[in-house]
């Protein structure tokens, strides 16, 4: 198994220069080799690279207690950061070497409540990606029931920097 690590500083990634030197599909497949480090959020609410192919992209994570909201279930926020960042990482996935992006819009829906400590998978895939604007969706899933719990969408923009 790969150990993957997670920045704890700006220092540890990569710089802009090194991103736009290789192609978004390099920069996540070097992050699920372990070879780049993964960005903090993913630490911090509990979720992990675990798949990167040309326009998908699969985290892999389970909530835990310091996710949930005043009712002890969890956060509607958690289920839009995972699948914004499945989502965008599958935009990232077609992005070229030169070229970045970031979400300009997502929309989620809620299916079910996750138990706290059930495995899930947030899988990202895009559906379009063009000069300027990339378009992908986004489900979440138990891994063991295979139920869909959570469904998304994104529009993300693609700008061309060299």
């Amino acid at each position: 198994m790969v150990e993957r690590k997670i920045a704890t500083s700006p220092d540890d990634l990569p710089s802009m220069e090194e991103m736009l030197g290789i192609s978004g599909l390099e920069a996540m497949q070097r992050m699920l080799r372990g070879e780049t480090v993964g960005p903090p959020i993913a630490g911090a609410l509990g979720y992990t690279i675990s798949s990167v192919e040309d326009g998908r992209v699969v985290f892999s994570g389970s909530p835990d207690f310091k996710v949930t909201n005043p009712m002890g279930t969890v956060h509607g926020g958690w289920y839009g950061t995972l699948l914004d960042s499945c989502m965008a990482c599958a935009v990232m996935t077609k992005v070229p070497k030169g070229s970045t992006y970031t979400t300009l819009e997502y929309k989620i829906n809620i299916l079910r409540p996750i138990p706290l400590g059930m495995q899930i998978e947030a899988i990202g895939t895009a559906q379009h990606v063009g000069r300027s604007t990339g378009i992908a969706i986004g489900e979440i899933r138990g891994v063991e029931d295979g139920k869909l719990y959570a469904t998304g969408s994104t529009t993300c923009i693609v700008m061309k920097l060299r």
